[in-house]
């Protein structure tokens, strides 16, 4: 029996195609089950009190077996990117750097936290989940 994986998706709230692209080629691989953690445009934390959405957002986090970080350059200009990242570290939940399709530059606030890089492919990504997740 397939593990079933619970992944939260650190993402860049402007680069929404990117986070959509990235569940859709887990969702479509086979015998790889998993359940996405983190808050979307498709399901936002409706708060204007940031610690309310830092309370809601660690518990998304910590009940994650991993975290992906998408490691496009944006994610340097991010004010959430580097707090989730951070959270992550915290407790002990290991974060993979997804690096976007054609990207050449990576960000150093995802490059720095991650325990492993890999380019977009579907398998990559696979095997770094099967390989680092809790």
């Amino acid at each position: 029996m397939a593990k079933d994986y619970k992944i939260f998706i650190s993402h860049s709230w402007a680069h929404h195609d990117d986070l959509l692209a990235l569940r859709n080629l887990l969702n479509s691989r086979g015998y790889f089950n998993v359940e996405f953690t983190e808050a979307s445009k498709d399901v936002p934390i409706n708060s204007p009190n940031a610690s309310y959405i830092k309370a809601r957002l660690r518990a998304k986090i910590q009940s994650s077996d991993i975290v992906l970080a998408l490691a496009g350059i944006y994610a340097s200009h991010s004010e959430w990117m580097p707090w989730e990242l951070d959270t992550a570290k915290l407790y002990g939940i290991k974060i993979i750097g997804i690096i976007p399709r054609g990207q050449e530059r990576i960000s150093l606030e995802v490059l720095s936290r991650s325990v492993v890089d890999v380019r977009w492919n579907t398998e990559s990504i696979v095997d770094a989940i099967r390989k680092y997740a809790n």
